[in-house]
């Protein structure tokens, strides 16, 4: 089921995607007067198809929804009638083609903000990016930051939840910004700028700098009450039920949840006498904890206490708009410094995602949520307008590099050195999938 879960939302995203990337094609070539022979979402075998009449475009979906196509009258591609020499593609002004072929990735660039403004009107819950005490020698705690310090900006950037300000720091960091202005308010209120000084030459991976920074949220202590019991688990063997108070585990006093953590990760299939207090009474229970750790229950935490560390950030309908556009940015130069930092060898492989990788993240993100399912929507969508716009032969952003040379030279580049770099951009497109693809299936084996 979980399989089945991954796949449906990977397909629903990567088609949404696709549709509007060749959409994009197909409208700015319509609108240029180029006839399009067909509309094709997904390669392989044809699911449904309609034509409504045998001049008209032919509307195909196929089996594989991992790509699509728009095909349009050009001489290049085969015989073209007398009739449609008018409305073939190659015989198009240079403007009109170069609007053509750019229209695919602008689009997508288009959509990621369409969803980004949806999930800034829509607003998301997280977490106050409140901190607690920073692990020791990390870059968090030599920055001087502190617990209970707040973290309001980043680079001038407002941070609204915990995750917001990580990924802000994170991938600043990683385009190779070594020193981050980081604002804070303290708990008395006073607001102070304190700054992270990252040597980026050594981290490549945001796990490996999320690690160096030390940075930890701030855990309020909590009492070891049980909260929800897994039906499968260390805890359901041993009848503890919610609400259950831990008192005591092997004669030691439980004071708090941390505590009670720290007894149970010591302590990896050892049966452990357990007192509690339920409904006023005493009992022991025997409980032995899980070969990693855990025994499948969680901590009762009172429902105040978690709606005060919650944040409902949200925008207007209008103030979302420059957000929206300004978050594409963001991400859009983001993707671009990332794939510059890979290809001098100052980030790491590890920061590709394959399809595997990336249907994961759809299953993920949409069980989390709508909102989250439309933030990763729009994560890929830049994506994919980006890569798109690339000058490497065979993408949209080799062809946009071919016209700009005719412009340049004032005829088109030849077939025979077109077709030449196109083979060159295949084998790099193949080797690049070829690795986030290893890097997938490294990733499932770990």
């Amino acid at each position: 089921m979980n399989f089945l879960h991954t796949l449906f939302y990977f397909i629903i995203a990567i088609g949404v995607l696709v549709a509007v990337h060749e959409f994009g094609h197909f409208w700015v070539a319509r609108k240029s007067g180029v006839k399009v022979i067909r509309f094709s979402i997904g390669f392989g075998k044809v699911l449904w198809r309609y034509q409504k009449n045998s001049n008209s475009t032919e509307y195909v979906l196929s089996l594989i929804p991992l790509g699509g196509y728009v095909k349009m009258v050009d001489e290049r591609e085969g015989e073209v009638s007398k009739e449609d020499l008018a409305v073939a593609f190659n015989r198009q002004p240079l403007l009109a083609r170069t609007a053509i072929v750019a229209a695919g990735p602008i689009f997508n660039l288009v959509l990621a903000v369409a969803l980004f403004w949806s999930v800034l009107v829509i607003g998301e819950v997280g977490i106050k990016p409140i901190l607690g005490q920073p692990a020791a020698q990390s870059l968090a705690a030599n920055a001087g930051f502190l617990e209970g310090d707040e973290i309001l900006f980043v680079n001038d950037e407002p941070t609204p939840t915990f995750m917001h300000a990580m990924s802000l720091v994170i991938s600043t960091a990683l385009e190779g910004n070594g020193n981050i202005a980081v604002k804070v308010k303290n708990q008395d209120d006073e607001q102070t700028t304190k700054t992270l000084h990252i040597d980026t030459s050594e981290t490549k991976t945001p796990d490996e700098l999320y690690a160096k920074l030390g940075f930890k949220l701030f855990s309020p202590t909590l009492k070891p009450i049980i909260g929800n019991v897994l039906d499968s688990g260390a805890a359901k063997l041993a009848n503890f039920k919610e609400g259950d108070l831990i008192l005591r585990a092997n004669e030691i006093a439980v004071k708090d949840w941390q505590q009670w953590v720290e007894i149970i990760k010591k302590n990896p299939n050892q049966a452990l006498q357990i007192l509690i207090e339920r409904d006023g009474i005493q009992t022991t229970l025997t409980l032995t904890p899980n070969a990693d750790g855990k025994i499948g229950a969680s901590v009762k935490i009172p429902e105040n206490l978690l709606k005060s560390f919650q944040v409902n950030y949200s925008l207007s309908p209008f103030a979302a708009i420059p957000q929206a556009f300004k978050t594409t940015y963001f991400y859009s130069t983001s993707t671009l410094k990332m794939m510059g930092q890979m290809f001098v060898g100052k980030a790491s492989l590890e920061n590709l995602s394959g399809p595997i990788s990336i249907a994961q993240y759809a299953g993920q993100s949409a069980e989390m949520g709508v909102v989250h399912f439309l933030k990763f929507m729009g994560l890929i969508s830049v994506s994919l307008g980006v890569l798109n716009l690339l000058p490497i032969p065979i993408l949209d952003g080799g062809h946009l590099f071919f016209f700009a040379l005719e412009g340049l030279k004032g005829s088109p580049v030849s077939e025979k050195i077109q077709l030449f770099f196109q083979k060159i951009g295949i084998v790099l497109l193949s080797l690049l999938m070829s690795i986030a693809m290893f890097m997938d299936i490294g990733r499932l084996f770990q």
